[in-house]
């Protein structure tokens, strides 16, 4: 069974989203991906549809880049949640020159009483050099308190670096492999 709350962090393209599916799919119950990409271009289009086909059609997907919070609230018991991923809801809320401290607090309540568990997908972004404009350096540090925040209220922490899982924070469901 999976915790109320997981948080799935690792760098680029380092399996940490295939990893969060199969964890999400281990559990048996019926998924929703919340995805929060924007699909401003070909190549994101590109990306999107093949991430669709990957997840197959028993997925229950709900694009929403800003208000997942509505989205969570929509979920159903008996369901569980993959939300793919933190770090491009943070980028969308960043570049709409929202309130960053409130839009966090809101999704953090939300994440902790969602009637499903939840399975976050979050960038590490710390471990590269200090970025050379500000707009940059800004999102690493509130990337970086906002994945702080999220491993802080969840029972299973797993990082992925080349495609291997490293739990940090609780333990893995039983028979997960």
């Amino acid at each position: 069974m999976l915790p109320a709350l997981t948080l799935i962090v690792g760098a680029a393209a380092s399996g940490k989203s295939s990893f969060a599916e199969r964890l999400v799919k281990h559990a048996g119950r019926p998924s929703v991906y919340i995805a929060t990409a924007q699909t401003l271009d070909d190549e994101m289009r590109d990306k999107v549809r093949k991430h669709r086909e990957q997840r197959g059609p028993d997925w229950r997907t709900v694009e929403e880049p800003l208000d997942v919070t509505s989205a969570l609230m929509g979920v159903k018991a008996g369901e569980v949640v993959l939300f793919d991923c933190a770090t491009l809801w943070l980028t969308n809320h960043m570049l709409a020159d929202h309130d960053l401290v409130a839009e966090e607090a809101h999704l953090l309540a939300t994440l902790t009483t969602c009637a499903a568990p939840v399975v976050v997908v979050a960038n590490e972004v710390g471990a590269g050099i200090v970025p050379e404009n500000a707009l940059a350096r800004r999102f690493r540090e509130a990337q970086g308190r906002f994945n702080q925040k999220i491993a802080s209220a969840s029972d299973l922490v797993v990082t992925t670096i080349a495609g291997l899982p490293l739990v940090l924070k609780g333990t893995l469901p039983d028979g997960f492999k």
